[in-house]
């Protein structure tokens, strides 16, 4: 269940009866639930395509479309949203009905308020319990975008298949495979991570398959690798478009053969792992351009999940703020209780290149340098303004010094590439790969 549901539940209540549901409305928010109203079924349904709902609350005998009717075309489009109905006509009858066909409780008019309560927790908690129980409770979302991912996340999270998370970097890929291993039935299980572009290609096949004793200098102990520690359980393979092509046929060999080879060992050893991987690449470019193996691709993208960036589901935005204010606050025990209007205006209306990483980022500067218990606007500016200047990731760093260790190179070597390539201890076909990725070409190093 995504967090916003569980701190403020979000109810639709349906009645073609105005003064009743001005009535209802009042009663429920008094009872701190987000409540919009309807006046009728076609209205009703123009709401829950759009939004989400934890509870529908609605009347049975309406015109046009009832309540019974309603409940039907909700089934159809989401059948974890309980619905309660209310008639001022009930009848044992129409309440054996309405059971039998699934509706959640049945009210009778005028309704009891302590009934009312009661039903309404039930629903509540039913509501959060079997959308997606706690497995994605560290996802802050209202977004339908987000939600409909997630429904999605959770049904492939059940099917024992490898699974490709796409997205810009700071979307938060980690934290939804994370998740999806949470509703597994791997659950129970390791979850291992490592970032595919953080290391040198012979320490990255080392961490994956383990090393033997002696295999290398340094090696003075055996090394069972992230493949075994995540046996039983899943492999979280971050970056993935970032791994050296020749690695990736040993993964490729892995996957297919479900057994590992440690480096300098010559013993196979069987694997039970299921692969999440993610990248902020085009695969397909990277196909294109012999830079990511095809069978490899396919291996690994039986479903595919597209992460949208921040800016894609900025109605998420303030509820993000406010969730990491909060947890900021907590862990740094310091007294600050919510951003200002101006304050929360200019984090809405922010583009947010760095996604849901940069927000976290921001937060914590405006938590950190608050004199009083509302942040105001200008301590977002400062922030805004300093994590423009971000720190770059490793593997942003990595291609920094990749580039201009390259130019160093070519510059040395008058673009002589078969030289440049000896200095670097790779061969000439690693280099003009090396080259093309960062767009250089040797005839602009010569010598005039």
């Amino acid at each position: 269940m995504s967090q916003s549901n569980v701190s403020d539940p979000n109810v639709l209540l349906v009645d073609d009866d105005e003064s009743l549901l001005r009535l209802m409305a009042i009663r429920l928010r008094g009872e701190g639930y987000n409540v919009q109203s309807a006046g009728g079924g076609k209205e009703a349904l123009k709401l829950i395509n759009s939004q989400n709902f934890d509870v529908v609350l609605s009347d049975l005998r309406m015109p046009g479309l009832d309540g019974l009717s309603l409940f039907e075309e909700i089934m159809a489009l989401r059948k974890d949203v309980p619905v309660i109905l209310m008639t001022a006509h009930g009848t044992i009858q129409d309440a054996v009905e309405a059971t039998q066909r699934g509706v959640f409780g049945f009210l009778t008019k005028p309704i009891d308020h302590e009934e009312l309560r009661s039903l309404m927790e039930k629903a509540v908690s039913q509501s959060q319990g079997a959308q997606r129980g706690q497995w994605c409770e560290k996802i802050i979302t209202r977004s339908m975008q987000m939600e409909q991912l997630l429904d999605q996340a959770f049904r492939v999270a059940k099917r024992d298949v490898s699974v490709l998370i796409s997205g810009a970097s700071g979307t938060g890929k980690e934290l939804l495979a994370s998740a999806i291993h949470k509703a597994s039935k791997r659950a129970d299980k390791a979850f291992v991570a490592i970032n595919c572009g953080a290391l040198p290609e012979n320490l990255l096949e080392s961490e994956l398959f383990g090393h033997a004793r002696g295999s290398f200098t340094g090696a003075v102990n055996e090394h069972q690798g992230l493949f075994r520690e995540a046996d039983g359980g899943t492999l979280f393979l971050d970056e993935i478009g970032d791994m050296p092509v020749s690695l990736q046929v040993k993964l490729l060999r892995a996957l297919q053969e479900q057994t590992i080879r440690p480096v300098g060992s010559s013993k196979q050893i069987p694997i039970d792992v299921r692969i999440i991987s993610a990248t902020h690449k085009n695969l397909s470019k990277e196909m294109q351009e012999g830079n990511f193996r095809e069978d490899l691709y396919y291996r690994l993208n039986v479903v595919n999940i597209t992460l949208p960036t921040l800016r894609e589901r900025s109605e998420d935005i303030p509820l993000l703020a406010r969730h990491l204010l909060k947890s900021s606050a907590e862990r740094h025990q310091v007294k600050v209780s919510r951003f200002s209007d101006d304050a929360m205006q200019l984090l809405t209306t922010c583009l947010w290149p760095g996604n849901v990483r940069q927000l976290v980022n921001v937060v914590e500067q405006c938590v950190a340098l608050t004199q009083t218990p509302v942040i105001a606007s200008h301590l977002v500016e400062q922030a805004l303004s300093a994590s423009e200047q971000k720190w770059p990731t490793l593997t942003e760093a990595r291609d920094a010094f990749e580039q201009k260790y390259l130019l160093k190179l070519l510059k040395m070597t008058d673009g002589n590439v078969t030289r440049a390539a000896e200095l670097a201890g790779r061969n000439r076909t690693d280099m003009h790969k090396l080259m093309k990725k960062h767009n250089l070409h040797s005839a602009d190093f010569k010598p005039d």
